[in-house]
């Protein structure tokens, strides 16, 4: 039985944040994986890592929503533990990461204040050197209230990502990087599989016993920050993250192998990666698909089933950045936030030959002026004969 609860991923259905649903359904979703008090006694501190990628508000489905993590506050704090809230928001504005910020303007900070618990700025409260198992690096350094805490829960949000094509449970904790040593990180490992290896190896660091995702509402398109907003009205619980993110990735149709970013967490055995051997439970026996979600526009033609078709046609239908500076605030978020330095601080130019494609720029980018834009001369070619014929 020990281990069945190893690969199983509950799904239910929650299509509001309603505190007394949200809290109906957590509980109902963790008794099938044997309790709460099976992972927390009274007198521990608990961290929820949430998904706090920016100052959004709770309505851009960019963030863990605030009373999704009331409603786990409100849990742990009946169940006699002390709660901490805590993550490191990327990007840099003035050389700082916008952290603080972020805790406000997601109504966060206030949700803490309202019930009890405690903010944990990562950039603020110290790191823990380890040895990263890939070698990719060198040493690591990874927020301290990770080891801190007594237990750990990550908040992932369900989102598309427009350079990486999906991000969850495992991407989650990249967050524990603080500050702007996550930056150094896109600039070691540009490539997905490489960004790859240092998610799991931040995983495997640290011990996290429950991973639970916030899908009420999601983000589709170009994902993190950019998407749009879509009602899939879902949380998922699991306590393997490799196997959350399979069963998620089946939802938004499809597998978990042409997400070349979770290539390392299969390879080096995170977690349960073949749907065959993860039990669904809750409200569904398999993954509900979710009907009319888009993906990010790299993968929008077409559903290849291996990791070098998929490359090729992210490369087909390539997009860059690009500064639209009738958008743009000029707060050089943009700028302080890319790990090679390929923007002009002035002109907002990108250096492609400089730019190694993280998308942080597009990502982080606070206005939504960072745009994705097609740059194939032969495909747009035969897009205009198209319109022709």
């Amino acid at each position: 039985m020990e281990g069945l609860n190893l690969t199983k991923v509950v799904i239910s259905d929650c299509n509001e944040y309603n505190l007394e649903l949200l809290t109906q359904k957590l509980n109902a979703g963790i008794a099938m994986l044997g309790g709460w008090e099976r992972y927390f006694s009274p007198g521990m501190t608990v961290l929820l890592k949430v998904n706090l990628i920016g100052p959004k508000a709770p309505d851009t489905a960019a963030i863990t929503h605030p009373e999704f993590v009331r409603a786990l506050v409100r849990i742990l704090k009946g169940l006699g533990c002390g709660v901490w809230i805590g993550d490191s928001s990327g990007g840099a504005i003035a050389g700082i990461a916008p952290t603080a910020r972020s805790f406000k303007v997601s109504g966060l900070e206030q949700v803490a204040r309202e019930e009890g618990a405690v903010i944990k700025n990562f950039d603020r409260e110290g790191v823990v050197e380890v040895t990263p198992k890939s070698g990719l690096g060198g040493k690591m350094f990874i927020a301290k209230p990770m080891f801190d805490a007594d237990a750990v829960i990550n908040l992932p949000k369900l989102k598309t990502h427009s350079a990486g094509i999906y991000t969850g449970a495992v991407k989650n904790l990249f967050g524990c990087i603080p500050g702007l040593r996550k930056a150094e990180y896109h600039r070691l490992a540009p490539d997905l599989r490489d960004m790859g290896e240092v998610l799991t190896d931040i995983h495997q660091a640290v011990n996290v016993g429950l991973h639970i995702m916030d899908g009420v509402t999601a983000m589709e398109g170009e994902g993190p920050t950019a998407g749009a907003v879509y009602p899939a009205g879902k949380l998922l619980m699991s306590t393997d993250p490799l196997a959350l993110d399979t069963v998620a990735v089946a939802m938004l149709g499809l597998g978990v192998e042409e997400v070349p970013i979770l290539h390392s967490a299969r390879t080096r055995k995170l977690g349960e990666s073949r749907l065959k051997n993860i039990i669904i439970a809750g409200d569904y026996t398999s993954p509900p698909r979710l009907k009319g979600f888009k993906l990010p526009k790299g993968l929008k033609r077409g559903r290849p089933r291996n990791y070098k078709v998929v490359i090729r046609v992210i490369d087909l239908l390539k997009t860059r950045p690009r500064v639209n500076l009738r958008v743009c605030q000029h707060c050089n978020m943009c700028v302080e936030s890319c790990p090679v330095q390929a923007i002009d601080r002035e002109s907002k130019v990108i250096d492609y030959t400089d730019c190694i494609e993280c998308m942080c720029c597009h990502e982080l980018c606070e206005h939504k002026a960072v745009e994705l834009r097609r740059d194939n001369r032969i495909l747009d070619f035969f897009r205009r004969v198209g319109r022709r014929a």
